[in-house]
């Protein structure tokens, strides 16, 4: 059971990023800043309920789970799990204050019914460059719990 959950959590977590990355890029890159408010809304909503949830459920089931199968944490492929998770994170918690103020931008901008902010544009590329290494590290992490490589 702790196992099926770690899986389904990282599915979730994993998804869900790339999924609501990938609507708010696409909106942002065609649409108004009523539609990106829109979308921008819903994807601090989602990462808020299903990101940071399972945010939490990955590290914590992936820990017990080491422990109840008595593998070190020293494990290179555990270790390096565990530092890029670390990397991931780090960058998602950027990320999330990029899409707070993005939101919040976008909203203003709707409001006003002007184009799109300068500053919107500032925050956009520093989100899209944050979120490469997030999704780079996911990737990484995946492959290390399938294949568990060893040294």
């Amino acid at each position: 059971m702790l196992k099926w959950l770690h899986i389904l959590s990282s599915t979730v977590l994993f998804g869900t990023g790339v999924g609501s990355a990938f609507y708010l890029l696409v909106t942002a890159l065609s649409a108004g800043m009523r539609t990106v408010a829109h979308v921008a809304r819903w994807v601090v909503r989602v990462d808020w309920l299903f990101t940071a949830t399972t945010a939490l459920v990955q590290p914590l089931t992936g820990l017990w789970l080491v422990r109840l199968m008595g593998i070190p944490l020293q494990t290179g492929w555990v270790a390096w799990s565990l530092a890029l998770y670390g990397v991931a994170m780090a960058c998602w918690l950027a990320v999330v204050w990029l899409q707070l103020r993005m939101r919040d931008l976008a909203q203003e901008a709707a409001q006003q019914g002007g184009g799109t902010p300068c500053a919107f544009r500032v925050l956009f590329i520093a989100w899209v460059v944050l979120g490469v290494p997030v999704f780079l590290a996911f990737v990484a992490s995946f492959w290390l719990m399938v294949a568990k490589p060893s040294p």
